[in-house]
């Protein structure tokens, strides 16, 4: 009979499944072999998102001709570089220095000629950094409509189709910017679905949204226009590049790191530790604590019934949840969905769960997420805090750092977007130290 493998102590377990999803999508690891062939003229490096600092520094260290361009990133997520430049912005609401970057890096954009290759490097977190507005927007007015949609519970497709259509570099606009240049963009995709003109909102990429459609998104959250973007999108003056123009012709976009891969790699770890996984999906959207709740049904069916799938086991899932505030709590999403799990589960016995985003911010704290234990309710009751009125506050990260159960990472320099881990049936064991290389 084979042996079964010694089990980690599931928060162990747990952490190694997430650090496992963020190393998978290392820019180190993921963007040298998609490297373009040196041109004749000028490499040009260009970019944005909490990626692309750590994106740069990987093309720096096997690039072996000239070298030249401009990154900006998110504040704390700089790598040093040699040859490119790195800046720093805000990010989720854009700030000054986003929006100097972003006339910065168009500006270099339309420097280049026919015999130069651009090079995009697009993450997650590039639609707040390229802060650059139509003519006649201000950036008070962009910083506004930002708080809006965030705060709205529109989903990021909905938010960025938004954000494309009142920028004067997103929405394939970068890219056209560059003709006649060739232009190469690798993404790290951190939307459902890899939709590429979502990433960043599409500053590279053909869009096939409209105008109207960004209107549409506006009333439909109810959302307050400031009268210059009313005007930019009644006009239609903000349309984006369309499929078809030739400022776009032999444009070639790669994702490099997406959060399905990140998953299998966290799913390989949880079968190391002799435990079967299920990846429920990569691309789950909706409002984070309807999605605790549905999780929540699939753990009781597990656990009562042995259906869809027999306890002990582990189930993964990633995408881009959102939150409605109503409340006057510190956020995130992340760990919205797992004080909502908890409320759930309601005492659940053997359940451990973790919710972080990738990037190692969940909303606007510098917190990763956090960790769901068996004892978490009764800790918490303890303790004098309701879990009930912390979810109706939106305060997911005052309830679980009460506890101790956040998780700080740091800056990982990749997103790949929300990983949430959820472990059935698993009673805690003796801890068993495994030797595990850093992920970031």
């Amino acid at each position: 009979m084979t042996s079964r493998p010694p089990r980690l102590d599931p928060r162990d377990l747990l952490r190694r499944m997430f650090d496992a999803a963020v190393a998978s999508a290392r820019p180190s690891v993921c963007v040298p072999p998609h490297l373009p062939p040196p041109p004749k003229g000028r490499m040009i490096v260009l970019g944005a998102g909490k990626a692309s600092a750590a994106m740069a520094r990987a093309v720096e260290d096997v690039w072996d001709g000239p070298l030249e361009g401009l990154v900006v990133t998110r504040y704390g997520y700089a790598v040093p570089c040699d040859r490119i430049e790195i800046v720093e912005a805000a990010h989720p609401v854009p700030d000054a220095a986003g929006l100097e970057a972003a006339r910065r890096i168009l500006a270099l954009a339309e420097t280049a000629g026919a015999d130069d290759t651009v090079l995009c490097l697009i993450s997650g977190g590039g639609s707040a950094l390229l802060a650059l507005p139509l003519d006649g927007v201000s950036l008070a007015d962009d910083q506004a409509i930002g708080r809006a949609l965030l705060a709205s519970g529109a989903t990021i497709s909905e938010i960025n189709c938004v954000r494309r259509h009142l920028s004067g570099i997103k929405g394939g606009r970068l890219a056209a910017a560059a003709h006649p240049a060739k232009v190469v963009s690798l993404l790290v995709s951190d939307v459902p679905g890899d939709v590429p003109r979502d990433i960043a909102s599409g500053p590279t990429v053909a869009d096939e949204t409209t105008c109207a459609d960004a209107l549409a998104v506006v009333k439909r959250y109810r959302i307050d226009l400031p009268a210059p973007l009313r005007e930019a999108l009644e006009s239609g003056r903000g349309e984006t590049i369309k499929p078809g123009d030739p400022r776009l012709a032999g444009l070639e976009t790669k994702i490099v790191a997406a959060p399905q891969a990140a998953l299998e790699a966290a799913a390989a770890v949880g079968r190391a530790a002799g435990l079967p996984v299920h990846i429920l999906g990569d691309a789950i959207e909706g409002e984070a604590r309807d999605v605790g709740t549905v999780i929540a049904g699939i753990v009781k069916q597990i656990v009562a019934r042995g259906q869809p799938f027999a306890a002990p086991c582990v189930l993964l899932s990633g995408g881009e949840t959102t939150v409605t505030v109503r409340g006057g709590g510190r956020g995130g999403r992340n760990v919205e969905f797992l004080l909502s799990l908890a409320v759930a589960l309601d005492g659940v016995p053997g359940v451990w769960g973790l919710a972080c985003d990738t990037d190692g911010v969940d909303g606007t704290e510098e917190i990763a997420g956090a960790i769901l234990t068996p004892t978490t309710l009764r800790r918490a009751w303890d303790a004098g805090i309701r879990p009930k009125q912390a979810l109706a506050d939106n305060d997911g990260h005052g309830f679980f750092g009460a506890l101790g159960d956040a998780v700080v990472t740091g800056p990982t320099l990749t997103n790949v977007n929300d990983f949430r881990a959820v472990i059935v049936g698993e009673e805690e064991v003796e801890s068993v130290s495994v030797c595990c290389p850093p992920s970031f």
